[in-house]
C-alpha cells in the first residue's frame, strides 16, 4: 500500500508536468511525456526529478536546457554583497556543470520521491535537512520568502531553536543580508570564510559563530526568485564542487515543490513591519517599530528594531535605515532605564500606551554639544510595539523647568484678577492646600478662611491691605489639610492699573512644614542641651563643694610623727564631673602616723559620697585599734553592702612608727609606693590585696619597710601614671625616672615632679602624698 501510494503521488507530479509542457508547446499528451523523458535522459535525471524541475520553471524562462544537469549553467556565488563594490564570497560565474555522479543522482532521486509527501514549507525544511545532513554536511536549513516591501519572512526552518527562529522570523530590507542579495541578483552566496564574511554580512545566529560556513541559493517559483534556501554548517571551510552542484540541484527540485504545492503562504502586503515602514517613511516624526526578543523561557530580554524613521537619528545618532535589525538598547540610551523597560512590558501585556517622563540627551550638532529633552511614548501594534519620542522645544523646556522648580521648592504660583474675580492656581498650590482641582481655586478674600482660627485675623488684615492699598505681603500661617497641619508662607504683590489702584494680584504659596518642623526640633534640642548643661554644671558645683568640705587641702606641709608631708590634689581637666580620689595624713593618739591614699571608681556626687564614707571609716577603724588588713576587710564589707554603693575602690593604708622608723603598709588593688633613697628610686614590693568591692572574701596582707633618715616616700593615685592607651608599667617607669631626676631635700620639690609628669591634659584626678624622713642633721637640731 505504501508503494502504491508513493507511485500514485509520483504519477500525479509527472502528469502535472506533462500538462505544463502541453500548455507551453501545444503538443499532445504522448508528445509531452516523450519530451520529459528526453530531457531527463539528457540531464542525467529521473523523470520525477525532471518533472519537479519543469514545474519549478513555470512562469519563468522555462525548464532548464536539455543539455544541462540539475545544476544547469547557473551563475556562481559572488557579486556585490548588498552594496556596490562588495566582493565578499565572489568567485565569478559558474561554468556548465558536468552530469552528476551516481551517488548524487541517487540522492536527488530519493529527495524527489520524498518531496511528493511534503505538504508545507516547514515540512520541506525538515525533509531537506534529513537529506542534506549526510550529503552536504548541513546542520540547519532555512527557507526565506521575499516580502513585497523588500524584506524577508522565514517560512520554514530545521535545526534552529524556536527562540532564534522567532527572532529572525521577519527581516527588514537591510544592507548586508546574504539572502536578500541572493534574491536581488539571482546568484548563490557561498560564505566559507567566517572572519571575512562577518565583516561583509549580518550573520544569523546567537552567537553567529555557531555556524562557521553557510550557503544561500535562489529558488525560482515564478518569474523571479522569491524564495532563498539557506544551508548552515558548523564546520568551516569551502563547499566542495560536488556539494555545490548538489545544492543547486536541490534548489531546482524545491522550486517545483513550492510552485505546485500552493502551501507557501503569500506574504501579507499589510504586514506590521511593512505597513509601519511605509507610514513612517511619510511622517516627520522620530519613531521605531519594535519586535520583542524573548529567552527560551519566554521572558523579554530586548527588542529588535524592524522599522525606523530618519528622524530617529536625532536621538541615537544613526539614520533610520541603519537602525533596522539592531537592538533597542544598542541604539537608544533611555532604553536602559528601568521605567522604560517596565513601560514596554506593561504595554505588551495590557495593550495600554505608556507615557515616559522627560529625559535629557546630548548630541553634537555642527561640532557643538547640544543638550535636548525628550519624552518617550510606547503603543502596541500587533505582537510588537511602536516607540515614538518628541523633542521638547524651548517653551516646553521652560514649562518643565517651572514645574520642576515648583516641585523641588514645594511652592506654587497663583493669580487673582480683582476686576473679574477670576483666580488661577498652579497644580502645586492645590497639592499644598490638599484641595482637589475639581473644586477650583478660592477667591483672594476667602484665603484667610483656610488658615487656622488664631492666625486668620492677621492674614485677613494683610490681604485687605494688599487689595485696598497695594501693600505687598509676606506672611506665614498654618492651615489644616487632609495630611495634617501645614506651615505655609504666602508672598504676594498687587499690579496697579492706569489709575494706580490694584487690578491683579500675583503671588506664590510655599510649604515650609518640613523646615518648620526641623526648626522646632532644633529649638527643642538646644533647650534640652541647655537644661542638661545646667544640670551638669550644678552637679559639678555641688560635688566640688562637697569634696572641698570633706577633703580640705592643707595650705602648708604637715608634720605627723616627725615627718614632713606635702599634699597635692589636682582635679581632671576633661569632663564636667569631679572624682573620688582622696587622702589622709594624720598623727594617731599613740604618736604613730597614718597615711591613706584612695581612688573610688567613677566621678560625680556618688563617687564623692563613697569617698567620704571610706575616708572617715578607715581613719576611725585604725584609731580604734584595727589592724591595716582588718580595716581593709571591713571596708570591703561596707562597700559591698552599702545602699547605693558606687562599685569598687583602690586604697593604700600605711602606719609609720617613729621609734624604729618602721613602716607597715597594706593595699587593695592600688599602685605601690615609690621609695627614693640616696638618689635612687624603687617601688616597694606589694603585699596581696584586691580592689575593695570586687569580692566578698578578699585576702589582704601587710608589708614592712624600715625607713632611713633622708628617705622620701611617694603615695599616689593612678591618675599620676596612667596615659591611655599605653600600659601602666610605662607610667610607673616614667614616675621613677622623674622622681630620681627631681629629687631634692628642700620643701616644694613636689610641684616640680608634678610638672614633669603631667605634661598633657589630665583625664583623671591626681592625688599625691610626698612623705620625707628628716636627715641626721634635722634630727640633731
Amino acid at each position: 500500500m505504501d508503494r502504491l501510494r508513493d507511485l500514485a503521488a509520483a504519477s500525479a507530479v509527472v502528469e502535472r508536468a506533462k500538462g505544463a509542457v502541453m500548455a507551453l508547446t501545444g503538443c499532445s499528451v504522448q508528445a509531452a511525456g516523450e519530451t520529459l523523458v528526453q530531457r531527463a535522459e539528457a540531464a542525467g535525471r529521473t523523470v520525477l526529478e525532471e518533472s519537479w524541475v519543469t514545474l519549478g520553471g513555470l512562469g519563468g524562462s522555462g525548464p532548464p536546457h536539455a543539455g544541462t544537469t540539475a545544476g544547469g549553467p547557473r551563475p556562481a556565488a559572488g557579486g556585490p554583497g548588498g552594496a556596490p563594490g562588495r566582493a565578499c564570497g565572489a568567485t565569478g560565474r559558474d561554468a556548465p556543470a558536468p552530469p552528476a555522479a551516481d551517488g548524487v543522482s541517487s540522492s536527488l532521486a530519493r529527495l524527489a520521491r520524498d518531496l511528493v509527501h511534503v505538504g508545507t514549507p516547514q515540512d520541506l525544511a525538515r525533509c531537506l535537512l534529513e537529506h542534506l545532513a549526510p550529503d552536504a554536511g548541513a546542520d540547519a536549513v532555512m527557507l526565506y520568502a521575499r516580502l513585497p516591501s523588500g524584506g524577508l519572512e522565514l517560512i520554514g526552518h530545521a535545526g534552529l531553536d524556536q527562540t532564534l527562529a522567532a527572532q529572525w522570523h521577519r527581516v527588514p530590507p537591510l544592507n548586508g543580508m546574504a539572502p536578500l542579495d541572493v534574491l536581488r541578483d539571482r546568484r548563490p552566496r557561498w560564505l566559507e570564510d567566517f572572519e571575512r564574511d562577518r565583516e561583509c554580512y549580518l550573520l544569523i545566529g546567537d552567537p553567529p559563530e555557531r555556524w562557521r560556513s553557510r550557503a544561500w541559493l535562489p529558488v525560482a517559483t515564478g518569474d523571479a526568485p522569491d524564495v532563498c534556501l539557506g544551508v548552515l554548517r558548523r564546520a568551516g571551510g569551502p563547499f566542495p564542487p560536488a556539494a555545490r552542484e548538489h545544492l543547486r540541484a536541490v534548489a531546482l527540485l524545491c522550486a517545483g515543490r513550492l510552485r505546485t504545492s500552493g502551501s507557501r503562504p503569500e506574504p501579507a502586503a499589510s504586514g506590521a513591519a511593512d505597513a509601519v515602514q511605509r507610514v513612517l517613511d511619510a511622517l516627520p516624526v522620530a519613531a521605531m517599530l519594535l519586535t520583542p526578543l524573548r529567552t527560551p523561557s519566554g521572558e523579554v530580554q530586548d527588542y529588535r528594531i524592524d522599522a525606523a524613521t530618519e528622524q530617529a537619528a536625532d536621538v541615537v545618532g544613526r539614520g533610520g535605515g541603519e537602525l533596522a535589525g539592531r537592538r533597542l538598547t544598542e541604539c537608544l540610551p533611555a532604553a536602559e532605564s528601568e521605567a522604560l523597560r517596565r513601560g514596554c512590558l506593561h504595554t505588551l501585556l495590557t495593550g495600554e500606551p505608556y507615557e515616559g517622563t522627560p529625559f535629557a540627551h546630548q548630541k553634537v550638532v555642527g561640532g557643538v554639544a547640544e543638550l535636548s529633552t525628550y519624552s518617550v511614548r510606547v503603543a502596541a501594534l500587533g505582537d510588537g510595539l511602536v516607540l515614538t519620542w518628541i523633542r521638547h522645544d524651548s517653551s516646553d523646556r521652560q514649562e518643565q523647568r517651572l514645574a520642576d522648580l515648583q516641585r523641588l521648592g514645594n511652592l506654587g504660583w497663583a493669580t487673582w484678577n480683582l476686576s473679574t474675580h477670576v483666580a488661577t492656581w498652579s497644580s502645586q498650590v492645590f497639592a499644598i492646600f490638599g484641595r482637589s482641582p475639581a473644586r477650583g481655586p478660592v477667591r483672594l478674600t476667602d484665603l484667610p478662611g483656610l488658615a487656622l482660627p488664631d492666625e486668620a485675623p492677621a492674614l485677613d488684615r494683610a490681604v485687605r491691605a494688599l487689595v485696598g492699598e497695594g501693600r505687598p505681603l509676606d506672611i506665614p500661617f498654618r492651615t489644616r489639610t487632609p495630611a495634617g497641619v501645614r506651615h505655609l508662607r504666602f508672598v504676594a504683590e498687587a499690579v496697579p492699573g492706569i489709575d494706580g489702584t490694584p487690578v491683579e494680584v500675583l503671588g506664590f504659596v510655599q510649604d515650609l512644614t518640613a523646615r518648620r518642623r526641623a526648626e522646632l526640633a532644633l529649638v527643642e534640642s538646644e533647650r534640652a542641651m541647655l537644661t542638661q548643661h545646667d544640670v551638669l554644671r550644678a552637679e559639678r558645683t555641688l560635688a566640688a563643694r562637697l569634696q572641698d568640705a570633706l577633703l580640705p587641702l592643707p595650705r602648708r606641709p604637715l608634720e605627723p610623727a616627725g615627718l614632713r608631708v606635702e599634699v597635692a590634689y589636682l582635679p581632671a581637666q576633661s569632663g564636667v564631673y569631679v572624682g573620688g580620689d582622696w587622702f589622709s595624713a594624720i598623727e594617731l593618739p599613740d604618736g604613730d602616723a597614718l597615711f591613706v591614699v584612695g581612688d573610688v571608681a567613677g566621678h560625680g556626687v556618688d563617687a564623692v559620697a563613697t569617698m567620704a564614707q571610706l575616708r572617715f571609716t578607715a581613719k576611725g577603724m585604725v584609731i580604734t585599734g584595727s589592724s591595716l588588713t582588718g580595716a581593709l576587710t571591713r571596708l570591703n564589707t561596707l562597700l559591698l553592702h552599702s545602699r547605693g554603693s558606687h562599685g569598687t575602690a583602690s586604697m593604700v593604708l600605711a602606719r609609720y612608727q617613729p621609734a624604729g622608723r618602721r613602716l607597715l603598709w597594706a593595699q587593695a588593688g592600688h599602685p605601690p609606693p615609690l621609695l627614693l633613697r640616696d638618689g635612687r628610686a624603687r617601688y616597694l614590693d606589694r603585699p596581696s590585696g584586691i580592689l575593695l568591692g570586687a569580692t566578698a572574701s578578699p585576702v589582704f596582707s601587710e608589708a614592712e619597710c624600715r625607713l632611713r633618715p633622708g628617705d622620701r616616700l611617694i603615695l599616689y593615685t593612678d591618675g599620676l601614671v596612667e596615659r591611655p592607651p599605653e600600659s601602666i608599667d610605662r607610667g610607673l617607669e616614667r614616675l621613677a625616672r622623674a622622681a630620681a631626676a627631681h629629687h631634692a631635700a628642700e620643701s616644694g620639690s613636689l610641684g616640680t615632679l608634678l610638672a614633669a609628669m603631667l605634661e598633657e591634659e589630665r583625664r583623671d584626678d591626681v592625688c599625691v602624698l610626698d612623705i620625707r624622713v628628716p636627715g641626721e642633721a634635722d634630727d640633731a637640731a
